[in-house]
């Protein structure tokens, strides 16, 4: 029985290594997880001198950092062990580890455990505690005992984060590589042709005022203006109506999101044109 151990009431990088070890270690996603006092070690016993037994956050030894003060935590450390161990078998791994989402995820754990989310812009806005600092801190008022209910919900949360953190990468890297930038009378512009939604989103954080994207398999496209900006996208939508007649246009109450096929409608039909003619559209005369 291969076992876990973290100490009492998990926070942000207990949960963190604990899902990294039962995620990406081989032989551990059925490990169980038992809990201690904060630094000290399952039974007494002498940390990592058991090979199915791992100490994270606790212990003091190779998976826990309180014993250094160095710029790094748990979660790194068991990071910098699977990959050291994978790299170690010189097998060909089909999806190398530690990938560019993983190293964000654990530099943003790293920052959590110092405690720097305290320097972060406004921080003390409401929107960070949307976030899973925010949730832990809820979970701890409601499931404060309940070590094991905190592993088992942060686990899910960093599975959903994970997969976010991939598509906002596989999207940075589009709008690079595929971008259409052009320029409107409100701002700059850009398009891609892509099947990932994350784009439109992204590229508005990014400081684009409009955002177009069409996908390739369905044909939809929504293109959107930034919420604080004056565009008015109501021409817009009229010259894509006379272009093509037949397509499902929708323009939303705010005027700045035109919206064309949606997955929540499927009897919506999508546009004929080409990204490149909706571009010539939105991009200033």
């Amino acid at each position: 029985m291969k076992i876990i151990v973290t100490h009492y009431s998990p926070y942000v990088d207990a949960v963190t290594s604990v899902w990294l070890l039962k995620r990406f270690l081989e032989g551990w996603n059925e490990a169980e997880v038992k809990f201690v006092a904060a630094g000290t070690t399952l039974e007494g016993g002498v940390v990592d001198s058991d090979s199915d037994i791992w100490h994270v956050d606790t212990g003091m030894g190779l998976l826990d950092h309180h014993q250094t003060d160095e710029d790094t935590c748990a979660s790194k450390r068991v990071m910098e062990y699977i990959t050291k161990k994978i790299r170690n078998q010189k097998s060909e791994i089909r999806n190398p580890f530690p990938d560019e989402a993983l190293e964000r995820m654990v530099d943003v754990v790293n920052d959590i455990d110092h405690f720097r989310e305290s320097s972060y812009p406004n921080a003390t806005n409401d929107i960070y505690d949307f976030g899973m600092v925010g949730i832990m801190d809820g979970w701890k008022l409601l499931y404060g005992d309940d070590h094991l209910k905190m592993i088992q919900l942060g686990m899910l949360v960093l599975d959903g984060i994970y997969r976010k953190f991939q598509d906002k990468i596989w999207a940075e890297k589009e709008i690079s590589e595929k971008g259409i930038p052009f320029k409107t009378k409100w701002g700059k512009g850009i398009a891609v042709e892509t099947v990932n939604d994350e784009i439109v989103r992204l590229a508005q954080k990014m400081g684009y005022v409009v955002a177009a994207r069409k996908d390739p398999k369905k044909g939809y496209v929504r293109i959107k203006a930034l919420p604080d900006s004056k565009a008015d996208l109501t021409t817009c939508l009229n010259k894509l109506k006379n272009l093509d007649k037949n397509a499902t246009w929708f323009l939303h109450a705010s005027r700045k999101m035109v919206l064309n096929g949606s997955i929540k409608n499927p009897l919506t039909v999508p546009t004929n044109l080409t990204l490149r003619e909706i571009v010539n559209v939105l991009r200033k005369k």
